[in-house]
């Protein structure tokens, strides 16, 4: 009886362990476009959207922002495709407004058909039905970008990160900005206060807990560890820790139990390269990816939402060939 009862307590072990382990779906919903990239995801009215950018390449052309939309994740259809002439339209992040109305905030980039980049300014667009969208409207100020946009209690919060000059050129020397600003209406945005953060600070997603204030930073020089801060109201002083590693397009989302969540690209020696990675954020600041989605070299910039007690993730990668746009369903987070 002993070996038997032996063997029953290794494979309900066996079990417990397999059963610890998240499960993980994944599956590519578009790869239409040369070069699809720069995702972002939201459920909204019992359909799914997901908006990301095709163009021939990861820089330069003019770069439309299609909008994908699903009833289930199952099966998508294009809802919408923006363009503006002689724009670059990048990096599109979609929100739910006061109102009920779609918004999107994108980088509106000049590079006149070439690789060099001649200028920026951030645009938005609305829909009703995610369908029929405004004309991007540029708004802040040449060379920002508004890079995501968070609603809470009727208010849009973002951060707008600034350069010296255009990315890239000569005269792109020395520290960026990294201004955290606000909108009632999300075309009139005032700044709150210039983060103290040094090493090129850019990217950046901001959550809120309660009343509180929470920021996952890019940062693109120095030791270019990302960055994590906290704030309460006014929101004008902020403490900050590194994440120990660097995170390219960064999101994060706040689970039921206070667990904070977070996923971009993750840097790692050859031969594994770039990843997709989703891990938590420790209370120490510490972003410690736990879990790699199927990806590789160009690759990451995910949208993260919460449903069915999981995260449903979009992301693209290139590990398949041509930059393709992926849906990742995870459950069993511990």
């Amino acid at each position: 009886m002993k070996p038997l009862r032996s063997i029953l307590l290794l494979w309900l072990s066996f079990i417990s362990l397999a059963a610890a382990e998240p499960q993980v779906t994944v599956k590519k919903i578009w790869d239409k476009a040369p070069h699809c990239a720069f995702t972002d995801l939201i459920h909204n009215k019992d359909a799914w959207w997901c908006v990301f950018r095709e163009s021939a390449a990861h820089v330069g052309g003019d770069g439309k922002i299609r909008v994908l939309t699903s009833p289930d994740g199952e099966t998508w259809e294009s809802a919408a495709l923006l363009a503006e002439e002689h724009i670059d339209l990048r990096d599109p992040k979609i929100s739910i407004m006061p109102d009920g109305r779609l918004m999107l905030a994108m980088g509106g980039s000049d590079y006149r058909g070439g690789t060099k980049l001649l200028g920026r300014q951030p645009r938005v667009s609305f829909s009703k039905d995610g369908r029929t969208w405004s004309a991007p409207q540029r708004v802040l100020a040449e060379n920002d970008w508004l890079w995501r946009v968070t609603w809470h209690d009727g208010t849009a919060w973002g951060t707008s990160y600034r350069t010296r000059a255009p990315e890239g050129t000569p005269e792109d020397k020395g520290e960026w900005s990294l201004t955290l600003v606000r909108s009632t209406d999300a075309l009139d945005w005032k700044p709150v206060t210039t983060f103290k953060i040094e090493g090129r600070p850019n990217e950046t997603t901001l959550r809120f807990q309660g009343d509180e204030c929470l920021a996952l930073v890019r940062r693109e020089a120095g030791d270019k560890q990302g960055w994590f801060g906290r704030a309460r109201p006014p929101y004008t002083e902020w403490g900050w820790k590194p994440i120990g590693r660097f995170i390219g397009g960064p999101e994060f989302t706040i689970m039921p139990d206070g667990a904070l969540w977070a996923a971009g690209r993750d840097l790692r020696p050859a031969p594994d390269g770039p990843k997709t990675a989703l891990g938590l954020i420790t209370a120490d600041g510490k972003w410690t990816p736990s879990l790699t989605l199927p990806s590789g070299g160009d690759t990451s910039y995910a949208g993260i939402v919460q449903h069915e007690g999981g995260i449903w993730m979009s992301y693209y990668s290139s590990h398949e060939g041509r930059s393709a746009i992926y849906l990742a369903r995870i459950r069993g987070l511990p």
